[in-house]
């Protein structure tokens, strides 16, 4: 159901207390600011802290959602189908659907803001990868993104 009420929150807190550790691939925290509950799952955002340098995921496509990535803090490197950005803070990047992606973090720490419209299964996605407690085989990878409606297509980027 649609929230018919604005809400705040705070740096550091994140929506219903969903705080997120995607494990396994990277090491990122993830806050849930807008949930796709408050949404009808038109829209998630999430605050993104990086803490795996060079390290991103897989090059994959969302075939339903298109996504949009704001750079708080640090640097990446994007690949959007066969284009490559350098980001720094204060960047935005926009990613269509079914357009091959991924990113690479630069630096030693990053923070960004991810949004996925409509939502679709991200949350979801998150709740998973929260619960590995080591690395997955390339195997798991590729079913877990499949399971919440994305599809691996690639290695990772590499630092040049």
């Amino acid at each position: 159901m649609r929230t018919d009420k604005g809400f705040k929150v705070n740096a550091g807190d994140a929506r219903f207390g969903e705080h997120f550790k995607m494990k396994g691939v990277t090491l990122n925290n993830l806050d849930l600011k807008i949930s796709a509950a408050d949404t009808e799952n038109d829209l998630t955002v999430f605050e993104q802290t990086g803490l795996t340098p060079n390290g991103g995921p897989p090059l994959h496509i969302h075939p339903f959602q298109d996504e949009w990535f704001y750079v708080i803090e640090g640097e990446y490197l994007f690949q959007v189908g066969d284009n490559k950005y350098q980001m720094k803070s204060g960047d935005t990047i926009y990613l269509p659907r079914n357009v091959q992606h991924a990113f690479l973090q630069l630096t030693e720490k990053g923070k960004m803001l991810v949004s996925y419209l409509p939502a679709g299964k991200m949350e979801a996605f998150f709740k998973v990868t929260d619960k590995w407690t080591s690395p997955p085989t390339k195997e798991e990878i590729t079913k877990v993104f499949a399971d919440h409606d994305m599809k691996v297509v690639g290695a990772p980027l590499k630092a040049d």
